[in-house]
């Protein structure tokens, strides 16, 4: 493969797994490499407010950009590389995503024929913590709080009416189609 057709794969999102899809909606630029001023823009693009997109841009770019940069001196603009982000998969999680940051269906099923007990195809609150409880790996203490994190912000961005995250919704953040459809719905929004 040619690095024209490399390059025009990895900004096209051809061949990439699904973690590096999910992620990808934060590289506002589409040059491969996740910077905080695009984490926080790609927060405010799905409709986090100012300071949530703050501490967001600030604590998953310098949590995972060393993780993301094997072998790489630390850099200061603390910079996610897309095409390493399997490497940052933090512990304490639900499994969807594989050690090479592949979808797990059978691990997502899971996710709701355990915790899914109010509705089949929602979560409560409630089961939200359940599921977070579950999922703690002893003394994994940055694993808790990147999980709790990960879900809480869902949950509160994208809960229904009724207070519920719905099945589809989950699935759809996992391979980043949910973002890309949330700024779109905010943009439309916006307009009117």
């Amino acid at each position: 493969m040619t690095e024209l057709s490399t390059l025009s794969s990895s900004l096209s999102g051809e061949g990439n797994n699904v973690l590096q899809k999910h992620v990808a909606f934060f590289d506002r630029n589409k040059d491969g490499v996740v910077y905080p001023w695009e984490t926080f823009k790609g927060f405010r693009a799905i409709g986090a407010n100012f300071l949530l997109s703050a501490v967001a841009a600030v604590f998953i770019n310098v949590g995972l950009s060393s993780k993301t940069r094997p072998g790489k001196f630390p850099n200061l603009m603390f910079p996610i590389e897309i095409k390493n982000i399997q490497l940052a998969k933090h512990g304490s999680d639900s499994g969807v995503y594989d050690q090479q940051g592949r979808f797990v269906a059978t691990k997502f099923e899971e996710i709701f024929g355990k915790h899914a007990l109010t509705y089949p195809d929602a979560l409560t609150e409630e089961e939200v913590k359940g599921l977070l409880k579950t999922n703690r790996e002893p003394k994994d203490y940055g694993g808790w709080v990147g999980a709790w994190a990960e879900w809480t912000i869902l949950y509160s961005l994208c809960k229904d009416e009724n207070g519920l995250l719905q099945k589809q919704t989950v699935k759809a953040v996992y391979d980043g189609s949910l973002f890309e459809d949330m700024e779109k719905e905010r943009a439309s929004k916006n307009k009117k």
